[in-house]
């Protein structure tokens, strides 16, 4: 019994209006909030910046040649429970 595929033009992006959520697009959303607040944590890059893997974001920009300091802090999310987040600091541009 032979496997159905999809449609092979399902899985392609044909809508121009979309809002671009890539890996870059969002780490150039983290890059573009290190140069108006000095640090970011976790909940804040998911809540205000729409990134949802933080850390993964600077472990590519890191990779990229950017410093980033990580302080492990207590944070209360919007339901007000209290977690153990990263704060995320960015302390040199890639050269």
């Amino acid at each position: 019994m032979e496997k159905e595929k999809g449609h092979p033009q399902a899985a392609q992006d044909t809508h121009d209006d979309h809002n671009d959520n890539s890996a870059h697009t969002q780490r150039l959303r983290l890059l573009a909030a290190f140069e108006t607040r000095h640090s970011l944590t976790t909940i804040e890059a998911r809540r205000d910046l729409d990134i949802l893997m933080p850390a993964a974001r600077v472990f590519e920009l890191r990779a990229r040649g950017f410093d980033i300091a990580t302080i492990w802090t207590d944070a209360l999310t919007e339901c007000g429970r209290k977690h153990r987040v990263a704060r995320y600091v960015l302390m040199k541009a890639a050269s």
